[in-house]
């Protein structure tokens, strides 16, 4: 009994070691308690890239291709790295903060919502917005709750608001799709894609603001709000 409340203690230790790291690393995208923002939650104890504890090293040391997720080896030792998996494995906890109902939420997705005409779900909808396919594996629970409710309140990097004005005086708005000291490369709100240099028009700005519309607060009723945050938390793509 002595040697199994060391080695917990020793343990608890580790994990505690792990959560300074955390603090400085991690919570910039994932939140102080690990409880996800820009990035997923971590308390679920589910992980995109693998549940094993190997898996958790892999990705924090190497990253993850293709996402936000950036590798820290060579940043931080092996050991420090083993003290994060601690303390992630530390925080992981059963939750049941999801209310609405998943299937409710999917078809206030893609009717009353009109969610779909600006983002996709696997093959279906439209690539003006990010896209949704595993939403519920990147971004937390409350992330999301404010990307609906203050669409403003944090933009996907790449999908910032672009104004041009032409010489002729005519104002045209769009999301970025590429934006430097030189040019501007941008699709509107119907799809239709721009492409102008700086010299050829009056005015070219980028804005750290959403094209999305703050109106889901007054279209959605507490109950639907719920329904698609349950349907966005359920899109988890493939591994």
């Amino acid at each position: 009994m002595r040697f199994t409340l060391i080695a917990l203690m020793a343990g608890v230790c580790y994990a505690q070691d792990g959560r300074f790291t955390f603090r400085i690393l991690c919570a910039p995208c994932h939140g102080i308690h690990a409880e996800g923002g820009r990035g997923p939650d971590l308390t679920l104890g589910t992980f995109s890239a693998g549940d094993q504890d190997a898996d958790l090293f892999r990705v924090i040391s190497r990253g993850v291709p293709g996402t936000e997720m950036a590798g820290y080896s060579g940043r931080v030792t092996d050991e420090e790295i083993r003290r994060l998996v601690a303390y992630i494995r530390s925080v992981a906890h059963s939750n049941n903060e999801i209310k609405g109902n998943a299937a409710a939420g999917e078809t206030i997705f893609w009717n009353k919502g009109g969610c779909g005409a600006c983002h996709r779900v696997g093959t279906k909808g439209s690539s003006l917005g990010p896209d949704l396919t595993r939403v519920g594996r990147q971004r937390s629970t409350a992330y999301l709750r404010d990307s609906i409710l203050k669409p403003d309140a944090d933009i996907t990097s790449g999908y910032a608001t672009v104004t041009v004005v032409t010489h002729e005086g005519k104002k045209i708005v769009g999301v970025e799709r590429n934006f430097d000291n030189f040019s501007a490369q941008f699709v509107d709100l119907s799809g239709k894609y721009y492409s102008f240099q700086k010299e050829d028009v009056t005015s070219m700005t980028r804005e750290p603001r959403s094209l999305m519309p703050a109106i889901y607060g007054r279209l959605l009723n507490e109950t639907e709000v719920n329904d698609l945050l349950a349907y966005l938390s359920s899109l988890r793509g493939t591994r």
